[in-house]
């Protein structure tokens, strides 16, 4: 039986249950997700944009899911300690699925929404209406489709104009089950015009036991509105994630969007964001650190469909052992989009002949007045750089934890945040050092 068929059987009887424990906002697109799903199915890798991750073999097992909104023993503040060093937070959690409801000190300015999508979506219906499922184009994605049919609950957060939050947020997102579990999370993030938002979502899996995780994230940022998205996975080897994030930006909106994953199982990343604002500026960055026979997969599409508008793309992978990695980036001109600047590359290290490697930058331009370029690299450590460091007197192994993290400094440069940046250098350091292999808690927020 095909991967999908039980999928198919598990929607059509448990429909009614789905819908039930949810809202009425989040069940209106279901059938028209579940009749995509259907007539596709899983994308296979003869699909151009999963040629790099078997979709549907990831979801041949047989994952538990809580279709019925069984409470999960668990207190998130038991367990996490989360505060980033010398950064005042606002913190959150999403255990699985569902926005955390226990005790928070956070406090948020007057206006801003933050907390379970389901919730929300019941108790303001008009405010998620225009802007739920628009962007997760579910006739184009089968992973969205799915997500789309059995998504229940989620995370939502609301800026209104000219609001600015100053406190970054902290969003934990947890895995806790006793058995192999599935999660299919939703998150929609709304920025009116002149709204500021910096936020930091961490994934953790608290248990050893197999996770499949799926998330669709849909972010509207307004007119001369500034988000900060950062994403740090710290999942387990036994975890998959796949991930798809929609982003629309209007005129003179200002994304900066960074993608670490520092330890992990089996990770795809799907990045779409389009430029729909004349003056709309996007920083698009993604950092890898994988070993053993981890794999990270991420497909990025830019499309630049109005004038004067700027991109920039920055994707650095470290390889070790017998990991793999994929970037498949593209960015889309199109013909009214003139004075467009656009700028991608992808450099990648692999440390030993095992690790495996896949580029394929792209640029698609129907405009003539234009500044694109792009770029790729995969190569191995700087023998001469070695040799001149081990000449000095440093050892062998510390001269190529040196280059590695010499490596990655690019992306995490590009974090605004001091006290996070600052941070991310001490993890990277002690990823190469072998000292974050399993997930036991934030490291960033709990620092040994």
């Amino acid at each position: 039986m095909k991967a999908e068929q039980q999928y198919i059987d598990l929607f059509t009887q448990a429909e009614a249950m789905i819908c039930r424990h949810s809202a009425e906002v989040l069940n209106a697109p279901r059938a028209r997700a579940f009749a995509h799903f259907r007539q596709s199915g899983f994308p296979t890798v003869k699909d151009e944009k999963y040629k790099y991750t078997d979709i549907g073999k990831l979801f041949e097992p047989d994952y538990g899911l809580n279709l019925n909104r069984l409470s999960i023993p668990v207190n998130p503040n038991e367990v996490f300690k989360c505060d980033v060093p010398n950064m005042s937070t606002s913190l959150f959690f999403v255990l699985n699925d569902s926005f955390y409801n226990g005790k928070t000190t956070a406090k948020l300015p007057e206006g801003v929404l933050l907390g379970s999508l389901k919730e929300i979506a019941a108790a303001h219906p008009e405010l998620l209406k225009p802007y739920y499922g628009k962007l997760a184009d579910t006739s184009t994605d089968a992973v969205t489709a799915f997500n789309t049919m059995f998504a229940q609950d989620g995370l939502l957060i609301y800026v209104p104009r000219h609001v600015v939050v100053e406190k970054p947020i902290q969003l934990v997102n947890i895995l806790r089950a006793d058995v192999n579990f599935m999660v299919n999370r939703r998150v929609l993030i709304i920025l009116e015009d002149g709204a500021q938002l910096r936020l930091l979502a961490c994934d953790h899996a608290m248990d050893d036991v197999n996770f499949l995780a799926t998330q669709v994230m849909e972010v509207y940022v307004g007119n001369g509105a500034m988000l900060d998205l950062y994403e740090l996975e710290e999942n387990s080897l036994n975890t998959i994630r796949i991930s798809n994030l929609y982003v629309k930006q209007a005129a003179k909106s200002s994304v900066l969007l960074n993608g670490m994953t520092l330890t992990n199982g089996t990770t795809r990343n799907g990045v779409y964001v389009t430029l729909a604002g004349e003056g709309a500026e996007l920083d698009l960055c993604g950092m890898v650190i994988a070993d053993k026979n981890q794999h990270v997969d991420n497909h990025t599409v830019i499309d630049h469909a109005v004038p004067r508008c700027n991109s920039r793309e920055l994707f650095k992978y470290v390889l070790d052992d017998e990991a793999t990695g994929a970037f498949a980036g593209l960015v889309l001109v199109r013909p009214d989009a003139q004075h467009t600047s656009s700028q991608q590359t992808n450099r990648n290290l692999c440390a030993t002949r095992r690790a495996r490697m896949y580029t394929q930058p792209q640029l698609e331009i129907y405009a003539d007045d234009v500044k694109c370029s792009h770029g790729a690299t995969v190569g191995q450590l700087d023998e001469r750089a070695l040799f001149y460091m081990r000449q000095r007197g440093i050892p062998e192994k510390e001269a190529r934890l040196l280059l590695m993290f010499a490596f990655v400094n690019e992306v995490i440069d590009t974090i605004r945040l001091d006290a996070l940046r600052d941070r991310l250098h001490l993890l990277v350091e002690k990823r190469f050092r072998g000292e974050l292999n399993k997930c036991k808690g934030c490291a960033i927020c709990n620092p040994k």
